[in-house]
């Protein structure tokens, strides 16, 4: 029998190593021990896979007893099935082939073993979110990448607008993890256990509405960790971490926390439509809205979060609708296309000597060749072209979607041919045509926050500049064989995986649609039709764009200031919120009532003092008279006292 704590165990260890001692290690050895921890991890989740029939015989092991008081029993209790399977090893996997990206993205980069210790404390936390038996170890693991998102974002912690984006991510995540937390109190007062087994074997014997407020409250957590409507605003400007973050975070694990919990979590929804409609309106909404910021931005990086965003609303779409399955298969071919997009986002960065801009971009195909091949299979699986692996989940989703609500599916399709255009948009603006960038003398100098150390200082004459290059080149090995995986699995991963199959013993498949293939034509037609387009636009016509723009005028740009969300939020929450607090808790609170209440009871011992001060003059004629002074009314006030009594 595997010991399944082994699996969250090594990265774990790896985290202490590096932690702890990691400053004293040379670069080689930060990394063999942070690369070799998720490697071994991953090896034991493959070895877990074939003793168990990957989840067809669950594996469910008890560790220790971790509450227990009252009526509450809580376990640290581990378990393998068909699902956790599929989250492991996307996280392992994954996990892994990032790891070795780093190694070469950050290879000079101040803070390495800092940079590795935080990846690998992540990878713990992820780990137990997905092996825990119940909702409260789900939970743990479910704040710790909060946690843990927070460093990494922040890694350049001397940049005002990278430890504002940590302080944005943690406290929107908050938010969602608020209504988490609630949904977890209303499961035990309704179920009395938080355990996995006992909550989906009694759910459908409860009330709907109380499984509707579970399961909406669940919503409103996965909206914060998933970056759906309304919670969304903090994975765009995550951007400011490492390169390799937002392919490990932001694509692989972490943002899809929320789907995975709601799949988890289906003998609730499934028993609480509305919440299963709210669910499917919401990741629909989001994916719309992100595609039509994605369609607007120049930050190659920003285009590709606001892509993960999109992405992550057709999750939400497959969840809604009951395709729990096809969610989970979008969830796995999209760590592989769009793990793939970032770190290649972060390959011509590289070459670019830190630059994101893609307007100064251009004809980098000549210089990386190899980064231009392996973009190019992550933007065809993307875009859903026949064959690739995000053909395959996306039209599952949108053929349930279709199933439930034809209304959907269309939305979804326009939602499709927007995201095939503006991810090939960023393509054409990168590799084709000439080479729009400055001297690369001037971005070495000028810098880059993707490639400054923690101390503000560019690198000039290393591989993350162009002082000794002068030109864009290629990327290192170490950073594009982990690319080469990743454009195979784009490619070749929807024949590789069919999750729908897998699945089938947790989530029945559904019934095929008679007019399947003619659905299927019009996603592809879609897709090929955002590709088409923009070739045309930024290859062939290269000045429409700009006529385009100048003539939708104040349209775009509401869409390319992101319609003003996140000054939205500003004016009405964060300011407001702000000044109240300085108003009523600071001026009003704590000046006013506790620093009144101390300062005026140190006033008033002054004032006393003052008085007494003038009785101890040291002079023993006029101690005597206050002797004598006491005496005569001790006296009289004897006297009198006595005379009340009789």
């Amino acid at each position: 029998m595997q010991n399944l704590w082994l699996i969250p165990a090594l990265p774990f260890i790896g985290f202490l190593i590096n932690g702890i001692i990691g400053r004293k290690l040379s670069k080689a050895v930060v990394s063999a021990i942070a690369v070799l921890s998720v490697v071994l991890s991953f090896g034991l989740v493959v070895s877990v896979g074939l003793s168990s029939g990957w989840g067809d015989h669950p594996i469910h092991q008890h560790y220790f007893t971790w509450i227990k008081s009252g009526g509450v029993d809580i376990g640290w209790d581990f378990m393998v099935d068909k699902l956790t399977m599929i989250m492991l090893m996307v996280v392992t996997g994954i996990g892994s082939l990032i790891h070795i990206y780093a190694t070469g993205y950050m290879a000079h980069e101040e803070g390495y073993y800092r940079f590795f210790a935080y990846l690998n404390l992540f990878m713990f936390f992820m780990l137990n979110l997905v092996l825990g038996a119940n909702y409260l170890l789900l939970f743990v693991g479910w704040e710790g990448v909060g946690l843990c998102s927070y460093l990494l974002i922040g890694f350049y912690f001397v940049k005002k607008s990278a430890t504002t984006a940590g302080n944005k991510a943690f406290i929107v995540n908050r938010i969602g993890d608020f209504g988490f937390s609630l949904a977890m109190f209303l499961i035990f007062l309704t179920f009395g256990s938080l355990d996995f087994g006992k909550v989906f074997a009694a759910a459908p014997g409860k009330p709907v509405e109380t499984l509707t407020a579970i399961a909406l409250l669940m919503l409103l957590g996965a909206t914060g960790k998933s970056a759906q409507i309304p919670l969304y605003v903090w994975l765009p400007d995550a951007m400011e971490g490492p390169t390799p973050v937002s392919a490990l975070i932001h694509a692989a694990t972490m943002v899809t926390a929320g789907v995975y919990m709601c799949s988890r979590s289906a003998a609730i929804f499934l028993k609480a439509p509305i919440a299963m409609d709210t669910v499917a309106i919401v990741g629909l909404a989001t994916a719309v809205f992100a595609a039509t910021i994605g369609l607007t931005q120049y930050d190659i990086k920003k285009v590709f979060a606001y892509s993960t965003v999109s992405q992550l609303g057709y999750m939400f779409l497959g969840v809604g609708v009951g395709a729990f399955s096809a969610g989970i298969w979008h969830l796995m071919t999209h760590a592989f296309f769009k793990a793939l997009l970032f770190m290649g986002a972060g390959s011509v960065i590289h070459a670019c000597g830190g630059e994101q801009d893609m307007r100064k971009m251009g004809g980098l195909k000549k210089y990386t060749p190899w980064t231009c091949g392996v973009l190019a299979c992550a933007s065809l699986a993307i875009a859903g072209v026949p064959g690739t692996s995000g053909f395959f989940s996306k039209d599952a989703i949108l053929t349930a979607a279709y199933a439930h609500a034809p209304w959907m599916f269309w939305v979804g399709v326009v939602t499709a041919g927007m995201t095939a255009f503006y991810v090939w948009r960023a393509f054409w603006m990168t590799f084709w045509g000439e080479y729009r960038g400055d001297a690369a003398t001037e971005h070495a100098h000028h810098g880059h926050h993707d490639h400054a150390d923690n101390h503000g200082h560019s690198h000039s004459t290393d591989d993350h500049g162009h002082g000794a290059h002068g030109t864009p080149h290629e990327s290192p090995w170490s950073m594009l064989g982990p690319l080469v995986v990743l454009a195979f699995l784009s490619l070749a991963g929807g024949f590789l995986f069919n999750i729908p199959k897998f699945l089938e013993s947790m989530f029945p498949l559904h019934e095929e649609l008679a007019n399947e293939e003619m659905l299927m034509g019009i996603s592809v037609i879609a897709g090929l039709g955002g590709i088409a387009i923009s070739y045309y636009m930024y290859v062939v016509n290269t000045g429409l764009p700009g006529k385009l723009t100048s003539a939708l005028g104040g349209i775009y740009t509401l869409v390319y200031n992101k319609y003003f969300v996140d000054e939205l939020y500003d004016g009405t929450v964060v300011r407001p919120l702000m000044e109240g607090s300085r108003a009523v808790l600071w001026h009003g609170l704590d000046q006013g009532v506790i620093d009144g209440a101390v300062n005026g009871a140190g006033t008033g011992s002054r004032s006393i003092g003052g008085i007494l001060k003038h009785i101890q003059s040291g002079n023993i004629r006029t101690y005597a008279t206050w002797v004598v002074v006491g005496s005569v009314i001790l006296l009289v006030a004897i006297g009198l006292n006595g005379g009340l009594v009789r």
